[in-house]
């Protein structure tokens, strides 16, 4: 392993050398076999990697940690930890780079599965039926992607955000920690935000989701603060950016389009909703952002 950490986009492609993608796949040999089945320490710091090893063995390496790798399981890796790793051989498996600004729950995020994302996991894909679940959507995952059929984004993102989920789900359930922590609370948040991902559009102000959740507003937000560390209003308005965000860096549509798609009347009032949330206009964002990425 190399002293130094360099910074790729994918291994051995340094940044500056940016590929037009949100997600990209391949085989685990075809590239490890490049380098003598040998990924030396680096980092990506705008990606998000996922593996999943069918077969084979090997280890991962964590800055010092070294960590052994056995098969079947699935490795996550956040953005901007310095990584490598050595394979057998017979290694067998995907990786998969995911732009991490295009997850649908930001790595650190004050969640459950944010704190997963944050940090390195390796997962066994043991007998459990969500265990046979993620390998198999894996699968489909990079057979997706590979076929290049067309309106697949959607199938994409619902494969990813499955097999992210439940890969935090196995390895919460594997892990030694007291499960009481998965409180009343928790799932009411967790409520929410289902409610939330399907009224977003709708601009349905925090009240009305307190009173189909059975709640007051001032217990709603005293719950989501102490879980989410923010309040109800300010959940709403990050997903609405957080969806503004998705459509200007993915799709060609103008700002006046977008600000129509996420529901608002005016596209003047979603520039200034915008302005006030990030501190740029969405096309000064977008702009930047593409800049950023190299697309």
């Amino acid at each position: 392993m190399k002293k130094t950490v360099p910074t790729y986009e994918l291994y051995g492609e340094r940044t500056g050398e940016r590929p037009d993608f949100w997600l990209h796949c391949e085989t685990i040999p075809s590239r490890s076999s490049l380098y003598h089945w040998e990924i030396g320490l680096h980092r990506h710091e705008s990606f998000f990697q996922i593996l999943y090893i069918a077969g084979g063995s090997g280890d991962a390496v964590f800055g010092n940690a070294v960590h052994t790798i056995e098969p079947p399981m699935v490795i996550t890796v956040p953005p901007a930890l310095s990584h490598g790793f050595r394979f057998s051989r017979d290694i067998d498996g995907f990786v998969f780079t995911i732009l991490a600004s295009h997850l649908k729950t930001t790595p650190g995020e004050r969640s459950r599965l944010g704190s997963f994302l944050a940090t390195p996991h390796l997962t066994r894909l043991d007998g459990r039926e969500d265990a046979a679940y993620v390998a198999a959507t894996l699968t489909r995952l990079a057979r997706e992607w590979e076929t290049n059929r067309s309106n697949r984004t959607d199938l994409l993102d619902a494969y990813l955000t499955s097999v992210l989920t439940l890969a935090a789900r196995l390895d919460e359930a594997s892990d030694s920690r007291d499960d009481t922590a998965d409180s009343e609370n928790e799932q009411r948040v967790q409520r929410f935000q289902a409610l939330l991902q399907q009224h977003h559009r709708s601009h349905r102000p925090a009240a009305a989701y307190a009173r189909e959740l059975g709640l007051s507003l001032t217990h709603l937000n005293r719950i989501t603060r102490i879980i989410v560390g923010l309040s109800a209003h300010e959940m709403i308005s990050r997903k609405l950016i957080g969806e503004a965000r998705r459509e200007l860096v993915f799709t060609r549509a103008s700002v006046q389009e977008i600000s129509f798609r996420l529901g608002f009347a005016d596209p003047a009032y979603f520039s200034r909703f915008f302005l006030r949330q990030t501190g740029m206009t969405p096309r000064a964002w977008r702009m930047a952002e593409r800049e950023r990425l190299g697309a």
